[in-house]
C-alpha cells in the first residue's frame, strides 16, 4: 500500500501541478531555471537542491539545472549568483555556512542576510562524528580521552574554512575542549573517502557521505551533533549528551533569489518550494538520503 501510495502521489499531484505551471511559465519564459550550488556534486546540499530541482521541475513548467560552484568556502558559489540578473531565473542552494561568509571571508563583498531573499527552509540534517577503525575509542567519552592524549597529532577531515563540516569540528574542539588538526579538503566527499582509506583519524560529516562507509565497516560511528539525536539514525546518541557539553548542530538548507527579485517570481517560487516539501514522495526521498524536512 505504501509502495502504491509513493508511486500514484505524481499522479494525484498533476492536474493540480498543471494550471500552477502555465501561471509560472509566463514569469520565466522558456529558458531552464539555473540553481547554483556552492558545493561540490554529491555533497549535501548538492542532494537536496537535485531532489528539490527534480520536484520543483513540473511544478514550475520549467526545467531546473543544478550547477556546482564550489571552493572559497561558499563564497565562490555565492559570488556568482550575484552576478546574474535579479529575475528569478537564477536561484540558489547554500547551506550554514552561508551565515557565516562574511565574517570568515571579510572581503566578500555582499550581505548574507540582505542580498539574500530567503526562497524555502527545505531541510536539515544532523551530521555524524564518525572515526577510522584505527581509531580505539568505541563510544565518545573514549573517543575525547583519546583526542586530549593525541593532541595536535590527531586529525580530522573537512571541507574549506567556513564550510559546515569545518565549523562542527571546530564547536567539537571549542565544547569538548581538545585539541586536534583539521585537514581540508575542496569537497566533503573526498574527506570521506579519505577517512575510509584509513589516511584521516575522524570527520564530523553528513550521514549521506558516511552512513554507507559505517554500513561497510570502514568506519565506525559515535554520535550525531543534535541534541537529543536524531530519528533518521536512532541508533545514535547526540553529543551533547554523550558527553560534550551545549553541543547542538545542524545543517540547513534553503533556497534563495537575489535581492530586487520580482514580487510575482519571488512567489511563485515560494509556492513550488512549499508544494514540493509538502509532497509526501518528496519528503521520503529527503527522508531516504538522511534530511529532516
Amino acid at each position: 500500500m505504501h509502495r502504491r501510495r509513493l508511486l500514484a502521489a505524481p499522479l494525484l499531484a498533476a492536474p493540480l501541478a498543471m494550471p500552477f505551471a502555465a501561471g509560472a511559465q509566463s514569469l520565466f519564459g522558456d529558458r531552464p531555471i539555473r540553481m547554483i550550488v556552492p558545493v561540490a556534486a554529491a555533497g549535501a546540499s548538492d542532494i537536496v537542491a537535485r531532489i528539490m530541482a527534480d520536484a520543483m521541475t513540473p511544478l514550475l513548467g520549467r526545467p531546473i539545472v543544478v550547477e556546482n560552484l564550489a571552493g572559497a568556502g561558499s563564497t565562490l558559489g555565492a559570488n556568482a549568483f550575484q552576478q546574474t540578473p535579479a529575475d528569478g531565473q537564477t536561484i540558489y542552494g547554500p547551506t550554514n555556512n552561508h551565515a557565516l561568509m562574511k565574517l570568515i571571508y571579510p572581503q566578500f563583498a555582499y550581505d548574507p542576510a540582505a542580498d539574500f531573499v530567503p526562497v524555502a527552509l527545505v531541510s536539515r540534517q544532523p551530521f555524524v562524528l564518525a572515526v577510522s577503525p584505527s581509531v580505539p575509542a568505541q563510544n565518545v567519552p573514549e573517543f575525547i580521552a583519546w583526542l586530549r592524549q593525541r593532541g595536535a597529532a590527531a586529525n580530522c577531515g573537512a571541507a574549506a574554512p567556513g564550510a559546515v563540516n569545518y565549523m562542527a569540528a571546530e564547536l567539537l574542539k571549542l565544547h569538548a575542549g581538545v585539541d586536534f588538526t583539521i585537514v581540508s579538503y575542496r569537497a566533503a566527499a573526498a574527506s570521506a573517502q579519505d577517512l575510509a582509506g584509513g589516511r584521516l583519524d575522524f570527520t564530523v560529516d553528513s550521514p549521506t557521505l558516511l552512513m554507507p562507509f559505517v554500513r561497510q565497516g570502514k568506519l565506525r560511528a559515535l554520535a550525531v551533533t543534535m541534541a537529543g539525536g536524531s530519528t533518521l539514525l536512532p541508533g545514535l546518541p547526540g553529543l551533547q549528551e554523550a558527553g560534550v557539553p551545549d553541543y547542538d548542530n545542524a545543517a540547513w538548507t534553503m533556497i534563495f533569489v537575489r535581492r530586487g527579485t520580482p514580487d510575482a517570481a519571488l512567489a511563485a517560487l515560494r509556492a513550488a518550494a512549499a508544494r514540493a516539501v509538502a509532497d509526501p514522495a518528496v519528503r521520503e526521498r529527503l527522508a531516504t538520503a538522511g534530511f529532516e524536512t
